[in-house]
């Protein structure tokens, strides 16, 4: 038996669950710290000496380094145990907050920003693809949810919670937070995740192969496409909703609140879901319900009590969509390219951040708000068909004694191998 089946068979032996939490906690700390900055724009523009604008580009920078490294770091950290790649991921992540605290001007914010973005995109996928090996095929789906809980927390109450000390302390202190968050996990993962591999044997070219499947790229496509829908309304939540919210920001805080809370139960269903059903059938669900959240958004942002509704929905709707993707980059993904096939999905889910930024800011200069939500929904739309011809295509070409052949869905109560 080689290396890698031996370290499989004895990851699926464990109490995955306890691993799944610890590795959530340090989702946690790297999501608070992805989604923090957006509310502390304007006093770091103001500490930095730069416009508003400016200090914008440091969510950009953010997010579209963590999308070119991720794949990238994947594939040259394939050979290591998954517990070095984690805890090195968390300790690279709070060097780069570190620096962002001391700077003192602005490009040197910019650059560790970079290097904190190469922390995340090293910890956030190989967090996912270590639960799902941990947890074994029949329970992946809510093994790898149970890790996504910690970036729906962290949007919930890890961005708030930091908004709140910037607020009081200075935005330094924010980072100093989420330093000592990530620090604080990097004891229990060397001590409790068991020290595993995904990829030995395997090299950058095998790594690299999944690219040119059809399949993974009509996976790929379909989270491009959903989350510049669900993004193009969450980023411009104010100004989809401005008749509701009045320019009341308690009123902004709760929405988010809600989004986050609803996307964590939503996430933990759609896990469970994916495990029973196939997680392909779920996504198609998701975006169909979005579709038609966003239409009715566009006809329903005057009342506040309405809002609140439509973004519970909202939220359920779009965290169903992060964990069933996952499961089925992994799924296709050969033996030892697991980590890779979650770090392309997670690029792919930062470039439609950074692209539904930018089709928002024209819809609001050439348009108004409301056809925010009319081209959120056509782009939900999209996505659905999308994935409805990516999941044809699985079922087509996977068999069952194929390296990337995605396993069939358990039975609600069956038990793990």
């Amino acid at each position: 038996m080689s290396e890698t089946a031996q370290d499989d068979e004895a990851a699926h032996r464990v109490p995955w669950r306890g691993h799944a939490a610890a590795l959530a906690f340090g989702a946690f700390a790297v999501g608070t710290d992805a989604f923090v900055i957006a509310g502390l724009l304007p006093d770091i523009g103001s500490s930095l000496h730069v416009s508003v604008g400016a200090a914008g580009q440091l969510v950009s920078v953010f997010s579209l380094a963590y999308a070119v490294l991720s794949p990238l770091l994947a594939a040259l950290t394939g050979k290591w145990s998954r517990r070095t790649v984690l805890i090195t991921a968390l300790l690279v992540f709070a060097v780069g907050n570190v620096v962002t605290a001391l700077a003192p001007d602005y490009v040197l914010v910019l650059a560790a920003r970079i290097v904190a973005a190469a922390g995340a995109a090293m910890f956030t996928p190989n967090a996912g693809a270590t639960a799902a090996t941990l947890a074994g095929p029949r329970h992946r789906g809510r093994a790898i949810a149970i890790v996504t809980v910690g970036l729906t927390a962290s949007l919930a109450l890890g961005a708030p919670l930091g908004t709140l000390i910037g607020n009081a302390c200075g935005w330094q202190t924010t980072m100093w937070f989420v330093t000592a968050l990530a620090l604080f996990v990097v004891p229990v993962i060397a001590l409790r995740v068991p020290d595993i591999r995904l990829g030995s044997g395997v090299g950058l070219r095998q790594r690299l192969a999944p690219l040119a499947d059809r399949r993974v790229a009509g996976v790929l496509a379909g989270t491009l496409v959903a989350f510049v829908g669900i993004y193009l309304p969450y980023t411009y939540i104010i100004e989809v909703f401005r008749p509701a919210v009045a320019g009341d920001g308690s009123r902004v805080a709760l929405l988010l609140l809600v989004f986050g809370l609803a996307g964590t139960a939503g996430n933990l269903l759609a896990g469970r879901l994916a495990d029973w059903q196939g997680p392909h059938k779920v996504v198609i669900a998701a975006t169909l319900l979005l579709a038609v959240v966003f239409l009715l958004m566009t006809v329903s942002h005057t009342s506040y009590p309405v809002a609140i509704v439509l973004v519970a929905f909202t939220g359920i709707a779009s965290w169903s969509i992060t964990a069933p993707q996952q499961q089925r980059m992994i799924a296709l993904a050969a033996p030892g390219a697991e980590s890779l096939g979650v770090s392309l999905n997670a690029a792919v889910m930062y470039l439609a951040i950074s692209l539904s930024s930018v089709l928002g800011a024209g819809i609001l200069n050439s348009l108004s708000p409301p056809y925010i939500s009319a081209v959120a929904a056509g782009f939900a739309v999209v996505a659905a068909f999308v994935t409805a011809l990516a999941g044809r295509a699985e079922r087509r070409r996977a068999t069952p004694d194929s390296p990337g052949a995605a396993p069939r869905p358990a039975r609600a109560g069956a038990p793990a191998k």
